[in-house]
């Protein structure tokens, strides 16, 4: 087919297309040429999981510009990409509680300082031919760093035990309220006498209020999105590995909230 006709289909001038040819690219647009690359090579990185907020902190810090979120916005449109759609599946778990605590957080957030406040969970994980593994971890309000995590087989009190354990050797001398819902091992009387021992408060969720210990499910959330929902996984060593993995990754990513800065970042500064 002859350019002339093709432009008469067009409805263009035949001289309109053959300028068109030798037109010269903006500044512009060859620097969105070069940021398209940069975010499409974290956006792949980080297996195709950020949205536009975290690939406009990123693509910041590595070019040293301040690059517009709308801007990010627009070219992922235009590389018709997107992060991937977060699936939350709430959980409920039935115990007759040995004691419980007052919610002493009350959905208060933040805190001014490391180590000032703490949540924990525990959540499962399915590998294999059904087999579950469960993670347990300690989440700090004050820069919402993990700072401490076990991954067991079983559902357990030596898998929170051992997580509270972990984190006050991480944090020697520390005394933070630490919140958690009304599973069976956070109500136990021993959970409590390992609280009493390191000199920490405890606090517990409202019975069937998840929002309560909001942080907690939202890292759950996006652990799992970013990383869990996007592989499949024959064995405990490859969970594991994943796991140790994406919580590494977790402390250092830039997050808006603090500043721009990574978890490990901010605690490290505030210290």
């Amino acid at each position: 087919m002859s350019i002339q006709l093709l432009c008469e289909i067009a409805g263009i001038a035949r001289s309109s297309y053959y300028k068109w040819l030798s037109r010269q690219p903006s500044s512009l647009e060859l620097e969105n040429e070069q940021l398209a690359q940069v975010m499409m090579n974290i956006y792949e990185k980080v297996e195709r999981t950020f949205g536009y907020r975290q690939l406009t902190l990123h693509i910041r810090k590595q070019t040293g510009k301040q690059i517009n979120h709308k801007r990010i916005y627009r070219l992922m449109k235009l590389q018709g990409i997107q992060s991937v759609i977060r699936r939350k599946k709430p959980k409920y778990m039935r115990s007759t509680p040995q004691q419980v605590a007052e919610n002493l957080l009350n959905r208060e957030f933040q805190a001014i300082a490391p180590n000032e406040k703490w949540v924990t969970d525990v959540t499962e994980f399915k590998y294999g031919q059904g087999q579950k593994a469960y993670l347990s971890a300690i989440l700090d309000l004050h820069d919402k760093s993990i700072v401490s995590y076990v991954l067991g087989h079983s559902n357990n009190n030596p898998l929170v035990f051992q997580t509270l354990e972990q984190a006050a050797q991480l944090a020697p001398g520390s005394k933070p309220m630490l919140h958690s819902d009304r599973g069976f091992q956070y109500t136990s009387l021993d959970f409590k006498k390992l609280l009493d021992e390191n000199k920490m408060s405890q606090s517990m969720s409202r019975v069937g209020r998840c929002i309560d210990n909001g942080p907690m499910e939202s890292f759950w959330g996006t652990l799992k999105c970013e990383k869990y929902y996007l592989h499949k996984y024959e064995t405990f060593d490859e969970l594991k590995k994943d796991i140790e993995d994406y919580i590494f990754f977790y402390n250092k990513r830039l997050q808006a909230k603090l500043n721009g800065l990574s978890p490990m970042e901010f605690r490290n500064k505030a210290a």
